[in-house]
C-alpha cells in the first residue's frame, strides 16, 4: 500500500464521536414519533425505523421490532389485537402482522415489488395493501387484500389507488387514486393533486369529495360512521376535515397554522395524528384535540459514539494548490490528507453539525465550506492547518448551496443555491452579490450554472439556459457589474473555461441540441447531440490563434 493510500484509509476509518447521545433525547416526552395508529387500548407508532406500541394514554411504550430494515405504516385490526405493518426483514418491503403483545411477525406478501399496508377489512379477516405488481408503469399502484391467515392476494377492481379506508359495512371504499406530489412540492396544485373518491363495490360507481376552486391535496381518508375524515391543505397547512356522506357538507375540525398534520389514523372513536413532532388525539365525540406525552428510551444506534469507515462516506473533495494535501468531506466533517508524509487532519471537529463542499483557496492558506452549525447553512473559511479562527459569512440565498469556486486572488468566492441562482461573495467586505438566475427549471438539486473565474479575478463565466431551454455562456464583469452574452442564443453552448493568459475563452457548442435538451419530452429518446470545441477572443487586438493563414507575396 502506498503512503497516500494509507492516509486515505486513516481518513475513512476516522473515529466520529457524536455528542448527541441517548442522554440528549427527552425520554419523558419524546418527539418525532411518526405514523401513529390507534386501536383498542393501544397506540402504535414508528420511531427509529422500528415499530413501537404503547397504552392508549401513551404510557408503557415498548418496541415490537428491532431488525436492520425499516418498519412503517402500522394499522390495528378492528378488534385491536393485531397490527399490520410494512417491514424489510428479507430486504424487500412486504406486509406483516404481529400480535399487539409482540412476538414473531407473520409475513403475508411475497412478491418482489414493494407492498404497503392501507388497512384491515372491516371483518378483520384480511389486510388491504397497495402494490405496483400488476401495473404497466411504476407511476401507479393497485389495491389488494390478503388473508391474515395467509394465502394468495386478491386484486380489487379499481384501476389505481394509493391510500384507502373501508366504510363500516364494507360496501364502499374511500381512496386516493394518485401518489402524493405534495410530499415533494408543498402547496402543489398541479394536475395530479391528491383527491379522495368514494367507490361502491356493488355497481362500481364513484363519487369525488369536492375540492375548492384552484384544487387542493386531500389525503388519509378515514371512514367513520356516515362521515369520511381526511387531511387537506385547502385552507393553508394540512388540517383535519370531515365530509358528511349524506349532506355532502365539509367541515374543518382543526386550525393548525405552524406545521401540517401528517399520517392520520382512526380507531375507537378517536383520530390520532402527528403534528409539529408530537402525537395528538382528536376525540370525535367532544371535538377536542389533545397531546399525547410518550417517553421512549431507546438505544438509538445512529446516535451512539462509534467508529465508522468506508469510501461511501466521502462526498466532496479538492486538492491543495501544490498537491501536497487533499481535502475531503467525510460524514459532515472536513478532513485533509497528506500526499505522502503526515497524518489526516480534521479541521472542523463539529460532529453535531454538517460541513460540506470543501474548496481549497488558490493561495493555499484557507479551506472554504458550507456549515449548518448555526441552524442554517453559512459559508465558513478556515485556516487549512486547522489552527486559528474560522470566519463565518451569513448567506441570504434560498437555503442550500453548492459549487464553491475561489477567485484566483483568494479574495472572492462564487457559488450557487438550490434556487438556481449564482452569487459571488467578497471575503473582505462580506458583501454577497447576485449575478444570475436560471430562467427555467431543469432537473437536479442545483442545476448546472458552473461558474469559472478569469485569471485576474475580475470576470466570471457561467452557463444558464435561455427561454428556449438552450444553454448559453455569459460573462459577468465585477468592475462594471454587467453581464455580456457570448453566443447568439440560436445554438447550445456551455462549459466555459478561461486560458491562463485571460485572452481566450473556450467552450463547447452544439447546433443540433434542441430535441435532446427538451428533457421533459419523449421525443428526445432517439436523439443524439454533437458538440465541438470553440474559442472566442476576449481582448481587442488579439487575433484568434485559429484564424486562417495564407502566405502572400508582398
Amino acid at each position: 500500500m502506498t503512503k497516500t493510500g494509507f492516509a486515505l484509509v486513516l481518513v475513512l476509518g476516522f473515529a466520529l464521536l457524536l455528542p448527541q447521545t441517548a442522554g440528549a433525547i427527552d425520554i419523558t416526552n419524546t418527539r418525532f414519533l411518526t405514523q401513529p395508529a390507534i386501536g383498542g387500548s393501544h397506540i402504535a407508532f414508528v420511531y427509529g425505523n422500528d415499530l413501537w406500541v404503547a397504552n392508549a394514554d401513551g404510557n408503557y411504550p415498548r418496541r415490537l421490532t428491532s431488525d436492520e430494515g425499516v418498519e412503517s405504516d402500522p394499522v390495528f385490526s378492528p378488534d385491536g389485537q393485531w397490527i399490520a405493518f410494512n417491514a424489510e426483514y428479507d430486504g424487500n418491503r412486504d406486509v406483516y402482522i404481529v400480535a399487539v403483545e409482540g412476538g414473531i411477525p407473520t409475513r403475508l406478501t411475497w412478491h418482489p415489488y414493494p407492498d404497503s399496508v392501507c388497512s384491515f377489512t372491516p371483518d378483520g379477516a384480511a389486510v388491504l395493501f397497495r402494490s405496483g405488481r400488476n401495473t404497466f408503469t411504476n407511476r401507479y399502484t393497485r389495491l389488494f387484500t390478503v388473508p391474515v391467515s395467509g394465502g394468495f392476494p386478491s386484486q380489487l377492481a379499481l384501476p389505481n389507488a394509493v391510500k384507502a379506508s373501508y366504510s363500516p359495512d364494507g360496501a364502499r371504499l374511500a381512496y386516493t387514486p394518485l401518489g402524493e406530489r405534495f410530499r415533494v412540492w408543498k402547496n402543489y396544485r398541479g394536475g395530479t393533486v391528491t383527491t379522495i373518491w368514494l367507490y361502491d363495490f356493488s355497481d362500481h360507481g364513484t363519487e369525488k369529495i369536492r375540492q375548492p376552486e384552484g384544487r387542493s391535496n386531500d389525503t388519509d381518508p378515514m371512514w367513520v360512521g356516515d362521515a369520511v375524515y381526511f387531511l387537506s391543505d385547502r385552507n393553508g397547512e394540512f388540517n383535519l376535515f370531515s365530509f358528511d356522506t349524506s349532506s355532502k357538507a365539509i367541515e374543518q375540525l382543526t386550525e393548525y397554522t405552524d406545521f401540517p398534520i401528517v399520517d392520520a389514523s382512526f380507531g375507537d372513536g378517536t383520530i390520532i395524528f402527528e403534528q409539529a413532532g408530537t402525537i395528538h388525539t382528536y376525540d370525535l365525540a367532544t371535538g377536542r384535540a389533545s397531546d399525547l406525552k410518550i417517553g421512549v428510551a431507546a438505544d438509538l444506534q445512529e446516535l451512539r459514539p462509534r467508529y465508522v469507515k468506508g469510501a461511501d462516506f466521502i462526498r466532496g473533495a479538492d486538492i491543495s494548490p501544490s498537491g501536497s494535501r487533499a481535502v475531503f468531506e467525510v460524514r459532515g466533517e472536513i478532513i485533509t490528507v497528506p500526499a505522502e508524509k503526515g497524518d489526516p487532519r480534521n479541521i472542523t471537529l463539529t460532529t453535531g453539525s454538517h460541513e460540506r463542499n470543501p474548496a481549497w483557496s488558490p493561495d493555499g492558506k484557507s479551506i472554504a465550506y458550507f456549515s449548518d452549525a448555526s441552524g442554517e447553512y453559512e459559508l465558513h473559511v478556515a485556516p487549512q492547518a486547522g489552527k486559528g479562527d474560522v470566519k463565518t459569512y451569513t448567506l441570504d440565498g434560498t437555503g442550500f448551496y453548492n459549487d464553491l469556486q475561489w477567485s484566483p486572488d483568494s479574495e472572492k468566492i462564487a457559488f450557487e443555491d438550490n434556487g438556481r441562482n449564482l452569487y459571488f461573495l467578497d471575503l473582505n467586505s462580506g458583501e454577497m452579490t447576485l449575478i444570475a438566475k436560471e430562467p427555467i427549471y431543469n432537473p437536479g438539486p442545483f442545476g448546472a450554472i458552473g461558474p469559472t473565474w478569469s485569471p485576474d479575478s475580475t470576470w466570471l463565466a457561467y452557463t444558464t439556459n435561455n427561454s428556449t431551454n438552450m444553454e448559453q455562456v455569459y460573462l459577468y464583469s465585477l468592475e462594471q457589474k454587467k453581464v455580456f452574452t457570448i453566443a447568439d442564443g440560436l445554438s447550445d453552448v456551455g462549459d466555459p473555461a478561461f486560458d491562463k493568459s485571460g485572452k481566450y475563452l473556450y467552450f463547447f457548442g452544439s447546433t443540433d441540441a434542441g430535441p435532446v435538451r427538451q428533457w421533459f419530452a419523449m421525443s428526445n429518446a432517439d436523439m443524439e447531440m454533437t458538440r465541438n470545441l470553440y474559442l472566442v477572443t476576449l481582448q481587442k487586438g488579439v487575433a484568434s490563434p485559429l484564424a486562417k493563414e495564407s502566405d502572400e507575396e508582398e
